[in-house]
């Protein structure tokens, strides 16, 4: 019997589609504040997931969920490199 390998799902905190894990980008916050972009999704801290569309992130950076879910202040640079980064 072939061994099937299930793929990683994780929802998206906009949109909250549940997607697979390489179709979403991983932010995450230490317990010091520091924000970044964890594009490998092992970084240490409270993470959260966006899809990576620029209509998501102008959402996301709008009505702040990124802020609620890491229970911290996004920095705008955040937004201006997840903008450079998305697919559309």
């Amino acid at each position: 019997m072939a061994k099937v390998k299930k793929t990683p799902l994780r929802t998206c905190v906009v949109t909250k589609e549940v997607l697979p894990k390489q179709s979403l980008v991983r932010i995450a916050a230490t317990k010091e504040g520091v924000v970044s972009i964890d594009l490998k999704g092992k970084a240490p801290g409270r993470g959260a997931y966006l899809k990576l569309s620029k209509e998501v992130i102008m959402l996301a950076r709008k009505n702040k969920a990124l802020d609620r879910k890491l229970e911290v202040a996004v920095p705008e640079e955040i937004y201006e490199e997840l903008l450079k980064i998305a697919n559309d």
